[in-house]
């Protein structure tokens, strides 16, 4: 459970941004897009092996 601790005279709509900001976090919303449908194991794989060279190259480049 999500819970977003509002100070006294604290505007809702920052509250609001906290609040979605947090459950963003979780990753619920995107568990759920990713339940609707089925992924073969190996496109996973490759798909996760894309990421990490991808991530590798960002670092590479920061250098």
């Amino acid at each position: 459970m999500i819970v977003v601790q509002v100070k006294e005279g604290e505007n809702i709509e920052r509250a609001l941004k906290k609040f979605k900001r947090k459950f963003e976090k979780t990753g619920v919303v995107k568990e759920l897009r990713a339940r609707q449908q089925f992924d073969k194991p190996s496109v996973l794989k490759r798909l996760k092996r894309e990421h990490a060279v991808y991530v590798q190259r960002m670092r590479d480049a920061e250098e």
